[in-house]
């Protein structure tokens, strides 16, 4: 599959797990080694040949947009605009869907950082999609190279690559990098104006169409004010 052109970055957050830096400054704004989250994720979309971007925005949402436009040479911005409404995820991407002309695209959270191994992750992902089979692709990191991160294993990833999470919450062996390619078809019947990108995740498993593709790079979770000097310190180590 040609790489897709288009990726919807996640940007309309709260950052409440980064309090007190997001007091003033929106979480996609914060700086990790110098370079902002925001910038991290153009960095990598660039490099893959993303050419489109819709950023939807809430919080801080004039900073957030005056940020990007000095990026108008590289990229074509859109704005979905949730200032009236923070939607979560799922209701975030039901909104942006309109305004999104590839399929599948790229869906990425401001609030991680990665590094390539071998080649680009995205490029990787692209390769890896079978419209046939999938509605979701995630890109995904064994929990013991899951950098920072706080909570348990998101999923089970079997020997087909199939994602699942059956049953109580435990320890998965694989943790959601915040990167997930998406396919238009599974958004769709939302079930309020407000609700999680789960609801998709959800029927994309009970349909056997959610894969995930294990990350061969660095990954970092920093949602959180110590994430930020423990990731700076991984990196400087290479």
């Amino acid at each position: 599959m040609p790489t897709p052109s288009t990726a919807m970055i996640m940007a309309a957050g709260l950052g409440s797990r980064m309090l007190p830096l997001t007091a003033r400054c929106p979480k996609p704004l914060i700086e990790i080694a110098g370079t902002t989250l925001l910038d991290h994720v153009l960095d990598q979309l660039r490099a893959a040949g993303v050419g489109r971007i819709v950023v939807n925005v809430h919080y801080l949402a004039d900073q957030v947009e005056a940020h990007l436009a000095a990026h108008a040479a590289d990229f074509a911005v859109t704005i979905s605009d949730e200032r009236a409404l923070l939607r979560d995820t799922g209701g975030g991407l039901v909104k942006a869907k309109p305004l999104i002309p590839d399929d599948p695209f790229f869906c990425v959270n401001a609030d991680n950082w990665w590094t390539d191994g071998a080649e680009n992750a995205l490029l990787r992902m692209a390769r890896a999609w079978d419209a046939g089979a999938m509605d979701v692709l995630m890109l995904v990191v064994p929990f013991e190279r899951a950098g920072n991160t706080q909570g348990t294993g998101d999923f089970d990833l079997d020997s087909e690559g199939r994602l699942s999470r059956d049953g109580p919450r435990r320890q998965r062996g694989y943790v959601w990098t915040g990167i997930q390619l998406f396919a238009k078809q599974i958004i769709a019947d939302p079930p309020a104006d407000v609700f999680s990108t789960n609801v998709f995740w959800d029927r994309a498993i009970a349909a056997g169409r959610c894969f995930g593709l294990v990350h061969d790079g660095l990954w970092f979770d920093v949602g959180y004010p110590e994430a930020i000097a423990l990731t700076e310190a991984a990196l400087a180590n290479g």
